[in-house]
This record gives structure tokens, sequence and C-alpha cells, in this order.
């Protein structure tokens, strides 16, 4: 599988600047290496990516033991904001990182919108 960083990195770039209220995104893969990513200043990319793959591992055993299924989002709400990881196929997760002010549903309908926009470059 050949995977166009370049554009991936542009979907993510667009994603953040037309998104209100996204201050960074991040394309990881389920083992935690980083594809793509377009975070804020001082944000280390390679432990973003770490601590994404632990969340969604974490996630989907509690799920498994919980039986609620296929983990569809992991949502993180801070006092500052949001981080919610998405998956993005069976290669990749999307984490999204917003501020308190973003408005949760427009949020979610951008996150899929950009989540239909990636997967064709994953396959």
């Amino acid at each position: 599988m050949s995977i166009n960083l370049e554009k991936l990195s542009s979907i993510l770039q667009n994603f953040v600047s037309s998104t209100n209220d996204v201050q960074g995104a991040a394309l990881v893969t389920p083992d935690g290496l980083p594809l793509a990513a377009t975070l804020p200043g001082g944000m280390d990319e390679e432990r973003v990516s770490a601590m994404s793959a632990a969340m969604l591992s974490l996630g989907e055993r509690i799920g498994s033991e919980l039986a609620r299924g296929m983990i569809d989002r992991i949502y993180v709400e801070g006092n500052t904001g949001y981080g919610i990881l998405t998956s993005c196929g069976e290669d990749a997760v999307f984490l999204v990182l917003a501020n308190q002010a973003a408005k949760q549903g427009l949020l979610m309908l951008e996150i899929k919108r950009a989540v239909a926009e990636l997967k064709l470059l994953l396959v």
C-alpha cells in the first residue's frame, strides 16, 4: 500500500484551518506511529501519536468488556477543550484537538467529513 503523506498532511492542514475552534489534528497508526499531523506548537508529534494509540487500545478493550461493540469514537473533555479520537479504517486513527468553545454537533459533522476524505487515501 502506498500512502500519499503529502496529501494526508494537506487534508489535515485544511481541516484545522477551516474548522472553527479546532486547534490541531493528527492521523496515526494503531501502533502509535504518526502518519501526518498539524498540532499546536510545543506538542510532540511522536508522543501524541503514541498516547492516541494507547487510548484507542484501552478504549477498545473497555468497549469489549462492557459489551458496547466496536468503538467509533473516544472523547476526552478537559476544562480547556476536547480530544476526540475517531477510527479511520483499520490502518489509522484520527485525533482532533478542539477548544472549549467548539460546537460539538458541528465538530462531529466536520470530523465525519474529514474521515471520509482520509479513508479514500488509506486504501
